[in-house]
């Protein structure tokens, strides 16, 4: 879990996290809560690979691509 000071993990962290070590810290506590649920085995590693993968793809292709392709309109294209 990444190590962030005991002061910031509170509720306003959890909803307004200020900087990537708090929201890595949010997202390995939700990872962690749902183990600690469905216990450590092959399908529960699978489903939040799973999770975090297809939302790692979800981020990628609804904000960073529209970014990107915004980018190449306005500095031109490298290709």
């Amino acid at each position: 879990m990444p190590y962030i000071p005991q002061q910031d993990r509170n509720r306003d962290t959890k909803s307004n996290p200020a900087n990537p070590g708090q929201l890595n810290w949010i997202i390995s506590d939700a990872v962690a809560y749902y183990v600690r649920s469905h216990g450590l085995n092959y399908q529960t590693i699978n489903d939040v690979v799973g999770a975090l993968e297809s939302a790692k793809l979800e981020f990628y292709r609804r904000l960073a691509v529209p970014y990107e392709n915004s980018k190449i309109t306005t500095n031109g294209d490298v290709y």
